[in-house]
């Protein structure tokens, strides 16, 4: 009889142990349930912005870290270390702890960390930045870094004082940004050093008989530069050889024309055959550098260069490109790469650097060594890395000063960080051909984006939501 009650009792012990198991298990649940889901307290957005019905949960340190799951790791991350939110939606990484040296944040793309306590940093890309929704009011603590390595055209908002000076830190193309994009496109000194793809002089006169002295290889046709005007009017002093869409009078083999094959081994062959290639960008910005002019440096090519005021700062010697600029009209360009053309000597002369291995300006490989990240290399960090972590680490700077009781750093960009000129367009002889396109949109539209910067920048400083009537009232307001 005692051995019955015995048993009795213990299985009521172990009914109870269990019971509030579950109870514990069911509410780990909720609250992960609570914090996962973003839910809105309506399902149409206003003003551009979603409502949403509970912030973050917040946690409290002493849980076991080995034994949660993913998101409740995610969690716990969020709690105890900056947020750096991801306002555009670019790395799509909904939760991540990243290590900065000897600092970590979390990083996210998750909106429903907007007003997390520990939310120290929004991240921007420059092309989606949109006026559509922007994370206001902003708080005193909230550092806004813009992420923008793209031309201008893609957002001009951005290259004006009032919009520029609303973040606290940039990564961007400008040699004067907190971590300048410069060399972007550039992988090391070793690929200019490289003989891979040089083809001899001799060969190359050689291939005279069938190809033109210059190639141009464009299909983004009539950008903010105007480059097809000044390469159209070229084509009538010398001759071009042209495969891209715009002013093409040359097929690419079928298997390159794709433009995905634009870095392919039988594009760059072809390039490598020529003297001369025209590197035009899209549009004319100090130290907005692209490809266009370090893939012929790469081939043994000589570039003839349109674009960034301030190349001759990142030339790999002094002698090792034609600048468009340094010429009054493609009449003389033509003429003077005629000469270049016709004497071995001279032509020589512009890669002779190449053929030497020996790069002279200690600006470009000053940068080259002391960048932070890596093109096209999986044993360093890509740029998107080296720009969490520049923010991180400065975010962490501040948290160290607030705890020694000192005033935080304040950065700020200036409008050096985003700086090109209003476009242009070239006005040639009136026989010249003249076509209306989307050459004559990029004044006009450059002017607005002006009214839109100044627009943007009022509403922003007055530091409530907006919609996007109140911000088109303003721009176009008398």
């Amino acid at each position: 009889m005692v051995r019955i009650q015995r048993g009795k009792l213990l299985a009521s012990c172990l009914c109870v142990m269990a019971a509030v198991f579950l109870l514990v298990t069911l509410q780990v649940v909720v609250e992960l349930g609570k914090f996962e889901g973003t839910k809105f307290k309506n399902s149409h957005l206003k003003d551009g912005r979603a409502e949403m019905e509970a912030e973050p949960l917040h946690l409290h340190p002493f849980f076991n870290r080995g034994g949660l799951t993913l998101n409740r790791k995610k969690t716990l991350a969020a709690d105890s270390f900056p947020i750096m939110l991801w306002w555009s939606p670019l790395t799509g990484e909904t939760g991540r702890l990243g290590q900065c040296g000897a600092d970590a944040c979390f990083f996210t793309i998750n909106r429903t960390y907007l007003h997390h306590h520990r939310t120290r940093a929004f991240l921007f890309y420059g092309t989606d930045f949109s006026i559509d929704s922007l994370p206001l009011p902003r708080k005193a603590h909230h550092d806004w870094a813009l992420f923008h390595e793209e031309s201008p055209k893609n957002n001009y908002k951005l290259f004006h004082q009032p919009v520029i000076t609303l973040f606290n830190y940039t990564a961007t193309f400008s040699r004067h940004s907190h971590l300048p994009l410069t060399t972007q496109y550039l992988e090391g000194t070793e690929v200019l050093t490289s003989l891979r793809y040089l083809v001899p002089l001799w060969s190359k006169n050689n291939l005279r008989k069938i190809l033109a002295p210059l190639v141009y290889v464009q299909s983004d046709c009539d950008p903010p530069s105007d480059r097809d005007s000044y390469v159209r009017e070229l084509m009538t002093y010398i001759e071009v050889d042209s495969y891209g869409e715009c002013l093409r009078n040359k097929p690419l083999p079928p298997q390159l024309s794709n433009p995905a094959s634009m870095d392919a081994d039988g594009f760059y062959k072809i390039l490598a055959q020529y003297k001369f290639i025209l590197a035009f960008e899209n549009a004319v910005c100090d130290d907005y550098i692209t490809e266009k002019f370090w893939r012929p440096l790469k081939l043994g090519v000589v570039p003839v260069y349109y674009g960034s005021p301030s190349i001759a700062d990142w030339l790999p010697s002094n002698r090792s490109a034609i600048l468009v600029s340094e010429f009054s009209h493609p009449r003389e360009l033509a003429s003077y790469i005629r000469a270049l053309d016709q004497d071995d000597r001279r032509y020589q002369a512009y890669i002779e650097w190449k053929l030497k291995g020996e790069i002279s300006n200690q600006r470009l490989l000053t940068a080259l060594r002391e960048r932070k990240w890596g093109v096209q290399d999986v044993k360093q960090d890509n740029y998107i890395d080296a720009f969490e972590c520049m923010v991180c680490s400065k975010v962490w700077d501040n948290i160290r000063l607030q705890e020694k009781g000192l005033p935080p750093k304040r950065w700020q960009a200036d409008a050096t960080h985003l700086s090109c000129p209003e476009p242009t367009v070239f006005a040639f002889s009136p026989l010249a051909p003249r076509r209306r396109s989307l050459r004559e949109m990029w004044i006009p539209s450059f002017q607005q984006s002006k009214r839109e910067a100044r627009a943007l920048r009022w509403l922003v400083d007055r530091n409530q939501n907006f919609s996007t009537q109140e911000f088109w009232a303003l721009v176009f307001k008398d």
